[in-house]
């Protein structure tokens, strides 16, 4: 297995390799990498699609301590660097659009554009955060983590043809694992006073029945990135848009990269 050991985890990632533009994925909560098998196949080899599993979650070995969005920001770069990837266009869906932001604040000079997907530039309203509490608490309690999962499958993927195998990985998900990564999120700092530092590229897609992040988030985000080049718009599709649309996303993706060069 391709294993990194950056910054005390050892850091699952898939390259596809060749010489073209180096985009990085972050995936959202719950998910890994593999939520890109999509993106990979339309970008490959034209692009050099990389995608990684943050600490929490698929095969990436978490040393089990806390941490935040900006040590995932920092697993990112350091990936890079272990790559040989001075520059990259950076990417992420939900959580791993959380991480892609920090990355273009703390590490500006090592993106070239941001792809954003489902994800939002401004905290979480309280009501949400204290529904994410609740969850966290009861995470591993016999008969509530099915409930959960059940749920959170409605909510992330929504259509029912594509929960398999995902729900499966969820359910094997240590408690450890997912109360840190709950943390990660409820526990997030606010950016949205500095989204307008971010001058790179950006494109923006959100799923119009996307009951996690609203999507009037993804249309404030896009208008609050002062070089944000299109908003994207995926009718029907809940949180995980890419993994359920994708001949919604791709098209516009594979252009909005092609127009980088």
């Amino acid at each position: 297995m391709p294993i990194a050991e950056l910054n005390h985890q050892g850091l699952y990632f898939e390259d596809s390799g060749g010489s073209g533009p180096a985009v990085i994925l972050a995936h959202g909560f719950l998910m890994d990498g593999r939520m890109f098998d999509a993106q990979v196949q339309a970008l490959a080899p034209e692009f050099r699609v990389i995608r990684w599993d943050a600490r929490g979650f698929g095969r990436t070995r978490w040393d089990g301590k806390p941490f935040n969005l900006y040590d995932s920001a920092a697993d990112c770069i350091a990936l890079l660097d272990h790559l040989g990837i001075q520059q990259a266009i950076v990417g992420g869906m939900s959580q791993g659009g959380y991480c892609a932001l920090r990355v273009a604040l703390r590490y500006p000079e090592r993106v070239r554009a941001l792809v954003l997907m489902s994800t939002r530039g401004t905290m979480d309203e309280e009501e949400v955060r204290a529904g994410y509490r609740q969850v966290r608490d009861l995470w591993g309690t016999p008969g509530a983590t099915e409930n959960i999962v059940q749920n959170l499958a409605g909510g992330i993927i929504g259509d029912a043809r594509f929960h398999s195998p995902w729900l499966d990985r969820w359910r094997q998900t240590p408690k450890a694992n997912f109360v840190a990564a709950m943390n990660n999120l409820i526990e997030r700092d606010d950016i949205k006073n500095q989204l307008g530092d971010i001058r790179c590229p950006v494109i923006v897609f959100h799923g119009t029945d996307d009951a996690g992040i609203p999507h009037a988030q993804g249309e404030y985000l896009h208008k609050a990135l002062p070089n944000s080049k299109r908003f994207v718009s995926v009718p029907g599709a809940a949180h995980a848009a890419n993994l359920t649309h994708p001949e919604v996303v791709n098209p516009p993706l594979v252009e909005f990269l092609r127009a980088l060069a």
